[in-house]
């Protein structure tokens, strides 16, 4: 969203008001940012694990004593409510005080051999670019930063078009909490001139993307020129699986949030509503209040939980999906007049209609009978896609089975939760290469180097 070559125009998306314009970032200041940041990396590298855990930690508390700045800049560059913008800066606290605890645990191995001692350890790549998505601006971005920077590398991270406000904001507040200069920066830009030029440069060892699945199958085949490191988080169509012996209640009350949290703007969106079909109907009576309940509105009143679509592209590219005379089983309502408001929308379809298998990227979802077990996993599993899903059901036995057999990443049992940052998160099929988050991220920015010492007595010795 370019205001001529050099500029970003920053749109407040639930007036449409202008709020910032934002300098764009040439290939030429793409490769000195490169350059500045492996020198930078070169002396974070050699600092003591115990100092480095230090300042990561120190820059989750000056994070944290700015979370109402960086809610209120969420609210206004990507019309997050407010709770919301709250919770994705304080995630990006959490997520540098856990990254922080990582560092003085990135242990190698002692490999038994004969003939001598054998160990691995694991070496920083050098300058990793963060390309991060306009959905969850700040979380994402903090995903692949804060796990790179603790593992020793440098970081450049490339915010969307849309939403570079926050980003920009974190990258001064690095410095604040005394991270050195040039270790983490922020190169706002479009895709197309500065994401190229990140992702082409030979100075950059790994590319860290989240995205749509076109776009990320670009950058690997740019990647796969040079040998580049990659992980790729791209989309989803994540199916919620309701069986008849489940708590019906309760997970109809659960649906709307699953699906129309941050406007459907979520890769890991439940929006394949499959239920069983004995209580299919029961399923939809109880799914409509609770669909008319969610609260959509201005995203600066704190009972706000649904706030605009991103852009008028996006909105655009959701009413391509449902046609005025489309028949919705349920519609609720959303704001006249300015912004890109869009109603929460669940239609009935098959498994093969386009609503069925297309990520919508909004606040619409499609709900599908199913017979059996072995029919709703075959549904769940007739996508490209295979990041998250949800499946209700009392009977444990089947819980386990069908989490086995759906080919998604990322599964909830009786819940919708599908991230947390103490947990592996990534996707099978088109939804994406690699895992970020838990206990192993930190490795995802290294290289595993093996050393062997002989032990062996020389010729020379007594």
């Amino acid at each position: 969203m370019s205001n001529g070559p050099h500029e970003l125009k920053i749109l407040n998306p639930a007036t449409e008001e202008v709020v910032a314009t934002v300098p764009t970032t040439s290939p030429e200041e793409v490769d000195t940012a490169v350059r500045r940041a492996a020198a930078a990396q070169a002396a974070w590298a050699a600092v003591a694990p115990g100092d480095r855990a230090r300042l990561l930690r120190r820059f989750a508390d000056v994070v944290d004593a700015h979370i109402p700045e960086l809610a209120a800049l969420e609210l206004q560059e990507a019309g997050h409510p407010l709770g919301n913008a709250q919770w994705e800066a304080g995630n990006v606290r959490d997520l540098l005080h856990y990254a922080a605890g990582g560092v003085e645990r990135l242990t190698g191995t002692q490999i038994p051999v004969a003939g001598g001692l054998n160990i691995t350890v694991q070496e920083p790549l050098g300058v990793v670019a963060v390309i991060a998505p306009w959905n969850f601006p700040m979380p994402i971005a903090a995903w692949g930063t804060a796990p790179a920077l603790a593992a020793g590398n440098a970081v450049l991270l490339k915010p969307a078009e849309n939403t570079p406000l926050t980003a920009l904001t974190l990258a001064q507040l690095a410095l604040e909490a005394g991270l050195p200069e040039n270790l983490f920066q922020v190169l706002p830009g479009e895709g197309p001139v500065t994401g190229t030029a990140l992702v082409d440069h030979p100075g950059v060892a790994k590319v860290v993307f989240t995205g749509s699945t076109a776009t990320g199958r670009q950058i690997a085949a740019r990647c796969a020129a040079q040998t580049k490191r990659l992980t790729l988080e791209l989309g989803g169509k994540s199916p919620n699986i309701v069986f008849a012996d489940a708590d019906i209640e309760a997970a109809a009350a659960a649906a709307p949030g699953s699906f129309l949290d941050n406007t459907g703007q979520d890769c890991c969106a439940r929006s394949r509503i499959l239920v069983q079909r004995s209580v299919y109907d029961r399923f939809l009576e109880l799914l409509e209040p609770a669909v008319k309940a969610f609260t959509v509105g201005d995203p600066a009143d704190p009972a706000t939980q649904m706030g605009p679509l991103i852009s008028a592209a996006q909105r655009e590219r959701v009413r391509s999906y449902v046609p005025e005379d489309a028949p919705a089983a349920i519609r609720g309502e959303a704001p006249t007049g300015k912004g890109f408001w869009y109603p929460a929308t669940v239609l009935e379809g098959r498994p093969e209609d386009r609503t069925a298998v297309d990520e919508i990227f909004g606040p619409v979802a499609v709900a599908i009978p199913f017979e059996d077990e072995a029919d709703a996993v075959r549904i769940a599993n007739a996508t490209d896609y295979g990041l998250s899903g949800s499946l209700w059901t009392r009977d444990v036995g089947r819980a386990l089975r069908v989490s086995r057999a759906v080919a998604a990443g990322n599964l909830s049992v009786n819940s919708h939760s599908s991230v947390r940052y103490w947990t592996p998160f990534g996707g099978f099929k088109q939804s994406g290469l690699g895992r970020e988050l838990g206990p192993d991220a930190l490795t995802a920015f290294t290289e595993t180097k093996n050393i062997f010492i002989s032990t062996e007595p020389s010729e020379e010795s007594p």
